[in-house]
């Protein structure tokens, strides 16, 4: 029996949004942060590239400990609109660049959803296209894609809004192992989050990247690992 999204989350993340700030929805989870002790800028106001590399590495170190080449992954990607977007009727190439295996981009569910965000100027004018693909580590170009995720905030390649329309809030991207029941979603440059099921999954991390952990989370995640 093929399992859908909705379905996978309904059985193993109860409750759960897929949404920025997984970490405060669910008991279980880290938050790091990412390019610590660097600054976005230079002292004569260029990029600190170094700055990204970093966060690249420190982002992909993670993604690489969490997910294996036999891992069954459903890649998920949350597209914010606004419903005089006339783009909505056309059909969002979300992962063109992305996908190395051009098979599985056939498999790709597109959803829409309500907003995920409060803010009170979306009311129902604004909406959330969730895409969804099912597929494994070696079919997609990961470490292009986390470096877009990271890349948010500034101008920097690759991007993940490019001729996407008027986007209300930058995409965000969901990596998700169905086989480890882990997910994985990088805000920005600044950090990410991991939740799972089970502790012991994604403890290995909190030993191996400890140091990444900023000393306001540091306290709360340490207690829900005792």
């Amino acid at each position: 029996m093929t399992i859908d999204l909705g379905q996978y989350l309904h059985n193993a993340f109860p409750g759960l949004t897929l949404a920025p700030s997984l970490y405060h929805q669910w008991d279980i989870g880290i938050h790091f942060e990412l390019g610590a002790g660097f600054y976005q800028f230079k002292d004569d106001g260029s990029l600190n590239l170094e700055m990204f590399d970093c966060v690249y590495s420190q982002a992909l170190s993670i993604f690489n400990d969490l997910f294996s080449d036999l891992d069954e992954i459903f890649l998920v990607t949350n597209v914010y609109q606004h419903r005089s977007d006339e783009i909505k009727k056309k059909r969002i190439k979300v992962y063109g660049r992305y996908i190395k295996n051009k098979d599985i981009k056939f498999h790709l569910r597109q959803e829409t959803l309500p907003y995920v965000f409060d803010a009170e100027e979306a009311d129902d004018d604004y909406y959330t296209s969730q895409f969804s693909l099912k597929c494994r580590k070696q079919d997609f170009k990961y470490p292009l894609l986390i470096k877009a995720a990271c890349n948010e905030d500034f101008p920097l390649k690759p991007r993940l809004d490019k001729k996407w329309g008027a986007c209300s809030n930058y995409p965000d991207v969901f990596f998700i192992n169905m086989t480890k029941n882990v997910i994985f979603f990088i805000y920005d440059d600044r950090g990410c989050e991991v939740i799972a099921t089970n502790k012991e999954t994604i403890y290995p991390l909190l030993e191996k990247y400890g140091d990444w952990i900023d000393e306001y989370s540091r306290e709360e995640i340490v207690k829900r690992y005792k």
